[in-house]
């Protein structure tokens, strides 16, 4: 399988200390990851220590803040779908925020890019895992069923989802053969065996820092490649899944694939550069990095939520009179749903279509909805200032 991402070349200096490359039948040099953690160990010193500390510091604060919302679960809903839509950008997707949220509410039309479903399946696949680290640790049994989310009925459905792949996939440019590429993952037997060895180390006890364990968690992941398609998504959903499974988290709410799109190409070249020099501290400095940068973003966005929230709630206590206790209800759950209609209106509301149709061009005079679909039927209004928060690119 070819995947036109177009990595850094394999360089003259090769370095067995993540693992080896290994001149395989079919004439190609397949790598072979060495089992975690690197040895000799990564050396967390000077900027390294730094940015650890950094990114400790940062994350701690994007927790607390989060937290400190009125009710955390419902801004989850576009942290989560943010983290989709970057995510599955980097894979190649074109749809936008705007896209996955009207694809949600049901709003079909020629304009949504049809990769919108990838984008669906994303949510999909991360809710999944969330909802099961109750019950089920980070394993590779987890990591099977995230992808069965990722995959089904989307392009690469064909590809077995939740299987292991029993063929060869490559890395390069389009059109590329094996011999070609610029990177060639484990062979399929060998794969097994080193998802098994990742799984001991991302529960083993040891003294190594919670997000440099994640680092190269999420590198070796890569590397391993275990799937046909979806390496990459499910590999970020990995650092989400083990912030929140350890605790760093109390909510996704780290959406580092804004990080890893910015820097698409140094991203590539991290990686394969702990594969060819056995780099590890370049790719940890990196991650770290990624780790602090998204999450002053994400906390200044939370803090950005709280104070839209409070405007708003005081511009309709100011001009609903008697209606501002149901225009509070309505702006609630905005938050969790920001596209809705009049019959999602009344049926929250439990009033008659008149009173729901009356609080909805209220908000909209107020400017807290907008009319986003120009019908006269089946109208459907979005939190816009809300989804701007999440979408710097949204036109106004």
């Amino acid at each position: 399988m070819v995947n036109a991402k177009h990595h850094k070349n394999r360089s003259s200096e090769p370095s067995t200390r993540a693992g080896r490359y290994i001149s395989q039948p079919g004439g190609f040099r397949a790598f072979i990851p060495a089992p975690l953690p690197p040895k000799p160990p990564t050396r967390i010193a000077g900027d390294l220590q730094r940015l650890l500390s950094e990114a400790d510091r940062a994350l701690g604060r994007l927790d607390g803040s989060v937290l400190t919302l009125p009710n955390p679960d419902l801004f989850v809903f576009m942290y989560v779908r943010k983290e989709a839509v970057l995510s599955s950008q980097i894979e190649g997707t074109q749809s936008s925020l705007q896209d996955l949220l009207a694809a949600e509410a049901h709003i079909l039309g020629d304009r949504l890019p049809r990769d919108v479903d990838e984008v669906v399946n994303y949510v999909r696949a991360m809710n999944h895992g969330l909802a099961r680290l109750s019950k089920l640790p980070v394993s590779v049994r987890l990591i099977r069923e995230i992808h069965t989310e990722l995959l089904k009925g989307v392009r690469g459905s064909h590809l077995t989802p939740g299987e292991l792949r029993r063929s060869q996939n490559w890395i390069g440019p389009a059109g590329c053969t094996l011999a070609e590429a610029t990177f060639v993952p484990p062979p399929p037997a060998e794969v097994p065996a080193a998802l098994g060895a990742l799984e001991k180390f991302m529960h083993d006890n040891d003294d190594i820092p919670l997000l440099v364990k994640i680092g190269l968690a999420h590198a070796q992941f890569e590397s391993i490649h275990p799937f046909l398609d979806g390496n990459g998504r499910v590999g970020r959903l990995l650092i989400t899944f083990l912030l929140c499974e350890r605790g760093a988290l109390h909510k996704p709410v780290l959406y580092l694939s804004h990080f890893f799109k910015r820097h698409r190409q140094d991203y590539y070249e991290k990686l394969q550069a702990v594969r060819d020099r056995g780099d590890w501290e370049g790719w940890l400095a990196f991650f770290l990095r990624g780790v602090a940068e998204v999450s002053i973003e994400a906390a200044e966005t939370a803090r950005r939520i709280l104070e839209l929230r409070e405007q708003h709630r005081k511009s309709i206590t100011e001009h609903l009179g008697r209606a501002a206790g149901n225009g509070h209800r309505v702006l609630e759950r905005l938050y969790e749903r920001p596209i809705t209609s009049v019959a999602e209106v009344r049926k929250l509301l439990g009033t008659t279509f008149v009173g729901a149709n009356q609080i909805v061009q209220r908000l909209v005079a107020l400017k807290i909805l907008n009319e986003i679909t120009g019908q006269a039927r089946n109208r459907r209004f979005r939190y816009d200032p809300y989804v701007r928060l999440f979408d710097e690119e949204m036109e106004p």
